[in-house]
């Protein structure tokens, strides 16, 4: 295993493991010894009714969604409700490859979808808390994903889902871009055998990811307007690209990342209905808020209306904020003041 300091406390704060045992997998492998990282807020009343679930994105983990999401004055407050934030498996804190024992580390981890995120993680909540129904299940992106495949495969224990920048069934274009990160991974020199060793130098396929992600995480107006400077303090494009991009991306471990792009290419609630997604959304019973960003360039808001007309109870509320994708880390406090005032809205339904 290649040691990785950046997969540390230090780095991403205090969380739990849950230790889940062996997971059968979709695609028939058995990841051995499965892990879940997972932190707390709150306290879960005597009813168990106040459970929040938060899930994480593609190259972020439960850090950067308790900062960004969770606290006093945001909606999911830990005064009124107990919120779990569950790691994807991929993540780098979760089982990974890169903090997998031999035989499953690295190239030989095996394919995990998002469905068995959504089955580990129930496991988590229904044995480890003995949580029956959630007040609220909240995700972006792939943390999106995860959401509406819980409200499609439990739909009795979700009373409300809040879908952030995210579709319930992959649309080819997404498939497409997901694979230009895997290649710009795998085309790498250091790249070996079935898995990718980190060099020092600018030829790190890490760095082309990180180019690739400036194009279409960020939208062109976010270029436009200059906001690498506004609201990021950046000198200039290439200050942004290094400074930022780069940066972000550097100390992650690719083969978790590939590992997760893998996730996200095939996430589809459809297959649980032969490939009808109509029938699929038809199964929710929870009160869903999608949620797409205006300038979002993955799940643009066009793909999220679509879906949300198919949801018995759904309702779009699109997110105005041109800095895109990447708005979902919480850089300008305008983008997260939107996303806090609608799930105020949601958790006051009557579900």
């Amino acid at each position: 295993m290649i040691p990785n300091d950046f997969y540390s406390p230090s780095v991403h704060g205090t969380y739990a493991l849950y230790e889940l045992g062996d997971l059968l997998l979709e695609e028939g492998e058995t990841l051995r010894s499965c892990k879940l990282a997972y932190r707390t807020h709150g306290m879960l009343n005597a009813a168990k009714d106040n459970a929040v679930l938060v899930t994480t994105w593609f190259s972020g983990t439960g850090k950067v969604m308790e900062d960004v999401y969770v606290g006093a004055g945001h909606a999911l407050d830990p005064a009124k409700y107990f919120i779990v934030i569950v790691d994807q498996i991929g993540s780098g804190l979760s089982s990974s490859p890169h903090n997998t024992p031999s035989p499953q580390n690295m190239a030989n981890f095996p394919k995990v979808r998002i469905g068995d995120d959504v089955v580990a993680q129930h496991q988590l909540l229904t044995r480890e808390f003995g949580i029956k129904r959630l007040a609220l299940a909240f995700g972006g992106s792939m943390g999106g994903q995860q959401i509406y495949e819980w409200a499609v495969r439990y739909p009795e224990m979700v009373q409300r889902a809040a879908v952030l920048a995210a579709t319930a069934r992959n649309t080819f274009h997404d498939f497409m871009f997901t694979e230009t990160l895997i290649e710009s991974v795998t085309s790498d020199p250091a790249w070996k055998n079935g898995w990718y060793a980190r060099s020092e130098d600018v030829r790190d396929g890490l760095s082309r990811l990180a180019k690739i992600f400036a194009v279409m995480g960020w939208s062109t107006e976010f270029y436009e307007k200059k906001r690498w400077n506004t609201l990021l303090g950046m000198s200039s494009e290439r200050d942004f690209i290094n400074g930022v991009m780069r940066a972000y991306f550097a100390p992650m471990d690719a083969n978790d990342l590939l590992c997760k792009a893998w996730k996200w290419q095939r996430g589809d609630v459809s297959r649980h209905t032969g490939g009808d997604l109509a029938a699929a959304l038809g199964r929710i019973r929870a009160k869903v808020y999608t949620m797409p960003i205006s300038h979002d360039m993955f799940f643009p808001p066009r793909d999220c209306e679509a879906e949300s007309r198919l949801i018995p109870n759904g309702e779009l509320r699109v997110i105005d904020s041109i800095e895109g994708h990447m708005a979902l880390n919480g850089f300008d406090p305008a983008y997260t003041a939107q996303v806090d005032a609608h799930q105020r809205e949601l958790l006051a339904f009557n579900a």
